[in-house]
């Protein structure tokens, strides 16, 4: 296990090796059905991807964050990586492919529930990190991914970040079955409900957690309004209730929390503190519709600490 300071350090990094994703967003009453159809009552365009959302919440935060990732060379691509520089992410390694620039097809009903469709486009052709890319993770505090990657560049970044001493964090999202050699890799494990049981095997929520908190260091389950559980070498340490807040939109509030959560466990807070201020992060973002546009600045969030 590594060592987690407890004083802030203000030149802390992360890297994102991470999606990039252009979101179709459609406003529906209900979520359908499979067979059914339903009318949307809006339709909006808004840059996504558990990557971009998870760089852009770490680096609203007050993080040093750099991403690595893929567009296509299309106007969808061109928009994502001026998201990423007004936001402060360094992009310099951001690469620019000949597939089309990944796209979500999300639905969101009245509760501000959704449901997801993804393309991978671009995402898809990253299954190896060039020496460069290499580097930058090896130079990381915090190393973040997801599973909307190809897993073989997720595993090799949770390598090359592991030997260097980094602390190497991973959202298993979207549920995948995941090897051995990543798990073993890492400092922090994030999943919420579904995840839990979809990665351990286990069908109870419980046994799940248990099982997975005996294979990581640290391990976060998102429960949602119910908020969420941190286990430390095995063992449930606490329980970070959740904000009552009125969602209009969940879609990004997941990324949020794993951004803000990266971005102050790299600037010294201990876990707990580190996963309190993720939440209130996360409870910000579901008051605004959109994921990035959702995503709140470290100001806010300090605000929403204080009050």
């Amino acid at each position: 296990m590594h060592n987690y300071p407890e004083g802030v350090n203000t030149h802390a990094g992360i890297v994102m090796v991470g999606s990039a994703n252009m979101d179709i967003v459609l406003g529906v009453e209900r979520i359908p059905a499979p067979g059914e159809t339903v009318l949307a009552t809006s339709l909006a365009k808004h840059p996504g991807g558990k990557g971009l959302n998870q760089a852009v919440a770490a680096a609203r935060a007050g993080a040093t964050t750099t991403m690595i990732g893929a567009v296509g060379t299309d106007e969808n691509g061109n928009e994502l990586e001026t998201v990423m520089t007004e936001a402060g992410i360094d992009a310099r390694m951001l690469r620019h492919v000949a597939e089309p620039t990944g796209t979500a097809m999300i639905s969101v009903d009245t509760t501000g529930e959704n449901a997801i469709i993804v393309a991978s486009g671009a995402n898809a052709t990253i299954t190896t990190l060039t020496d460069n890319e290499l580097d930058a993770v090896r130079g990381a505090t915090v190393l973040l991914m997801q599973l909307e990657l190809p897993i073989s560049a997720v595993a090799q970044a949770a390598r090359a970040a592991r030997s260097a001493g980094g602390t190497v964090m991973l959202n298993a999202a979207p549920a995948l079955e995941v090897p051995d050699e990543l798990i073993d890799a890492l400092d922090y494990l994030i999943v919420n409900e579904h995840e839990a049981t979809v990665l351990s095997g286990e069908a109870d929520l419980s046994d799940a957690s248990r099982s997975l908190a005996d294979r990581v260091n640290r391990l976060v389950v998102t429960l949602g309004t119910q908020g969420s559980e941190l286990w430390d070498a095995g063992k449930l340490i606490a329980t970070v209730p959740a904000r009552r807040v009125t969602a209009v939109d969940t879609t990004g509030a997941g990324d949020t929390f794993c951004g803000a959560f990266a971005a102050a466990i790299s600037q010294g807070r201990d876990f707990e503190t580190a996963a309190r201020f993720a939440t209130a992060a996360a409870a910000l973002s579901v008051q605004t519709h959109g994921a990035v546009p959702s995503i709140p600045h470290r100001e806010q969030i300090e605000a929403v600490l204080a009050s």
